[in-house]
């Protein structure tokens, strides 16, 4: 359990360049510089974070995230030099570089298919020092994340740092942290200038927490926008508002606590969030809580019936419910411990563990996806409402994470996820965004209440 922060970075992509607009694959080529939309990205983004107190910036060598940093360096209210990194250069893909997607696709239909199936067992033969190779480009960027990892953190204890690279290699510094196979490479979303914030509670190889991952509200953008003729499902998994046990560290779980009034303004925030945002079903936890939240968000969506699903409850903290966590400490110490390092292994008195809770918010998330009919026209989406314990066993799932992993992610009262599948049932999923609160507070960090469940 992520109790206090010893490093924090904050992660960035570059800003829109001249090969995103082409739709041309960039990898390692430094042709590409950026559009005024990139810039203009980046100086919305130097603004958000202008009062960030970062301790150091580490950038890529290549200009579209060196200008990028630059700019976002010129915003800082407090002067820092750039550290340039080669260990932050993007992903090294030498046989399509200044390739089209359509061209590569059509060059390399097998190949291109196993990139996006199975990353990590995509390969391409090139020639290295005179010789034959067989190289694997996102086995290889793993190695490199991790060795940036390495060299950074054991630098920055109790700091902020801010890391601007690429859409590659902040998917492999974000899967690398978190303990997450090469294999969902392709599962997670990075946007141009989208902000992703991880937590670390020791250097390399310690407790690490996923704050949020690619946030972009701050260009204007809930999430990206469907591409014409999209179709697919999307579904906005959000956790409900803050309640006065929230407030208090007291433990809820199935107890009927209903939203105290920031948790209604919480929810009315996200309401605004999520107003242009077309919704076509809504299914929320039974319990009064998150109800209140669906129903809030739906006041803007007043075409959509809420339907409530039992198997989203919050997890059953037995006998721990109704007590603070001081209370608690006094008398279940072990446990609480354990809870705290080892939730996998905690089975709550009289209540549930996390393999029960597990089992039936999976099983309720696999039946949403296998029963929505996805529309021909255009992208579907739904709006799912719970809790903190099951948004955050539903995002482990995602991740390909286990129970062990349950304190890697965080949910703050009011946030916003969002998940896509391309291919509506079939497929991988696509995070989108993990966690988004900042149109609770206007700061890219999440700053609800870290109560307990």
């Amino acid at each position: 359990m992520v109790t206090k922060i010893n490093t924090r970075v904050v992660i960035v992509r570059h800003g829109l360049s001249t090969y995103n607009s082409q739709q041309r694959i960039q990898g390692r080529c430094d042709e590409s510089t950026l559009t005024d939309q990139g810039l203009e990205q980046a100086n919305i983004l130097g603004q958000t974070i202008s009062k960030a107190n970062f301790a150091a910036i580490y950038c890529s060598p290549l200009q579209r995230a060196k200008l990028t940093a630059e700019i976002i360096q010129s915003k800082l209210e407090k002067t820092l030099p750039l550290n340039i990194s080669e260990l932050l250069m993007e992903i090294d893909l030498p046989l399509w570089e200044g390739l089209q997607k359509a061209e590569v696709k059509q060059k390399y239909p097998e190949e291109y298919a196993k990139w996006k199936a199975q990353p990590d067992k995509f390969s391409m033969t090139v020639t290295k020092d005179g010789q034959t190779v067989e190289h694997f480009p996102v086995l290889a960027l793993g190695k490199q994340a991790i060795e940036f990892w390495q060299e950074v953190l054991a630098k920055h204890q109790g700091e902020t740092i801010l890391v601007v690279a690429h859409n590659g290699i902040n998917r492999a510094l974000l899967t690398s942290a978190l303990g997450m196979n090469p294999a969902r490479y392709q599962h997670i979303q990075q946007s141009n200038c989208a902000v992703n914030v991880l937590n670390f509670t020791t250097g390399w190889g310690g407790a690490v927490q996923l704050e949020s991952l690619n946030q972009t509200v701050h260009l204007g953008e809930v999430a990206p926008t469907p591409r014409e003729g999209q179709r697919g499902l999307r579904l906005l998994l959000v956790r409900h508002g803050e309640t006065d046990w929230n407030r208090e560290t007291r433990f809820q779980g199935q107890i009927d606590v209903p939203l105290n009034d920031n948790g209604r303004l919480q929810s009315q925030r996200a309401t605004s969030l999520l107003e242009n945002v077309p919704i076509d079903f809504a299914i929320t936890s039974s319990m009064l809580r998150p109800k209140e939240t669906a129903e809030i968000i739906l006041h803007k969506h007043p075409q959509v019936n809420l339907q409530l699903e039992p198997q989203l409850k919050e997890i059953n903290h037995g006998l721990w419910e109704g007590k603070l966590e001081a209370e608690i400490a006094d008398d279940y110490a072990a446990e609480l411990e354990t809870w705290r390092s080892h939730p996998e292994l905690v089975q709550m008195p009289e209540g549930e563990n996390l393999q029960d809770v597990w089992s039936r918010a999976i099983a309720a998330w696999n039946k949403i996806v296998a029963q929505v009919e996805i529309r021909d026209d255009r992208l579907t989406t739904g709006l799912v409402v719970a809790h903190d314990a099951v948004n955050k066993v539903i995002l482990c799932h995602l991740m390909g994470l286990t129970p062990a992993d349950f304190w890697k992610i965080k949910q703050g009262n009011g946030a916003v996820s969002i998940i896509d599948y391309p291919r509506g049932q079939e497929g991988i999923c696509v995070l989108q965004s993990v966690n988004i609160t900042s149109h609770l507070s206007g700061s890219i960090f999440d700053q609800t209440a870290a109560g307990a469940l």
